[in-house]
């Protein structure tokens, strides 16, 4: 455990405080179901943070005076919107949402709403948002809000699965961030060549050789990184060589030369 480490809630807070401090409040916070805690909500809002929480189950919301558990009031709407998602599989999804205004126990004076989305699964997905607008078609752009922080849990599955991130033992603090750092480094190099990934050739072989029998998904990490490591398997000498500086070829110089080699 790291020094002055007091809590998750405290290490939660001040993980916020740093995105109150250096970006802007006009962007949209979007969070998943761990953050669904009075606590957070409560600093949200005091400071006037715009947000998109993925709410738990068993939360209670005031609707219209009305003390109810989210689910039981997301039943009562069906959806009035559409919305057609591609999934990463290739399937489609038609999601039906609905909006709903509703307050929280821990700011009674705030106006809130819940975003109910029918199509992920047999129960709907619950957002709570602080958005607000005249025209109620917003609760399609808080969905797809969401959807798009979606892509930062592929990023943190494909570092765990592709490297074997969970396998790895270190025993130091200190040794957990420097093996962090380098697969973060390496994840970075895989999105960085992944780029126009169906323009650019070499890209293309690389995939080629991750020999995929249906085809590569749109997220294609997992491709690129089995391409990598076919092509690099087939290397005789280590990364060593390839970093090594290869010193550069003497020239003749008109002008006499010190003990050092220098001008």
């Amino acid at each position: 455990m790291e020094d002055g480490f007091v809590s998750e809630d405290e290490e939660t807070l001040q993980g916020l405080e740093f995105l109150s401090n250096h970006f802007e409040r006009n962007n949209i916070r979007a969070f998943d179901r761990g953050y669904d805690n009075n606590r957070y909500y409560d600093y949200l809002i005091k400071h006037n943070e715009k947000f998109v929480i993925r709410a738990k189950k068993n939360r209670d919301v005031l609707y219209k005076g009305e003390r109810i558990n989210i689910l039981a009031l997301a039943h009562r709407f069906k959806g009035k919107y559409s919305l057609k998602f591609r999934k990463k599989n290739g399937a489609n999804a038609d999601c039906k949402i609905s909006i709903i205004p509703i307050k929280l126990a821990v700011s009674p004076k705030t106006e809130l709403n819940l975003v109910v989305c029918y199509g992920f699964g047999k129960e709907p997905m619950l957002l709570i948002t602080n958005l607000q607008s005249q025209d109620n078609r917003i609760s399609v752009a808080v969905v797809k809000v969401y959807l798009m922080r979606w892509r930062i849990e592929e990023y943190y599955r494909f570092k765990k699965q592709q490297f074997g991130y969970e396998n790895l033992r270190v025993r130091s603090l200190k040794s957990i961030r420097n093996l962090d750092l380098l697969l973060t480094i390496a994840v970075g190099y895989v999105g960085f060549i992944s780029e126009k990934s169906d323009e650019r050739i070499t890209v293309m072989q690389i995939i080629e050789h991750s020999k995929r029998i249906y085809g590569a998904n749109q997220f294609v990490f997992y491709a690129i990184a089995d391409g990598l490591f076919t092509v690099l398997s087939k290397c005789k000498q280590g990364i060593a060589d390839m970093l090594r500086i290869k010193p550069k070829s003497l020239q003749m110089s008109l002008f006499p030369m010190d003990d050092f080699g220098w001008c």
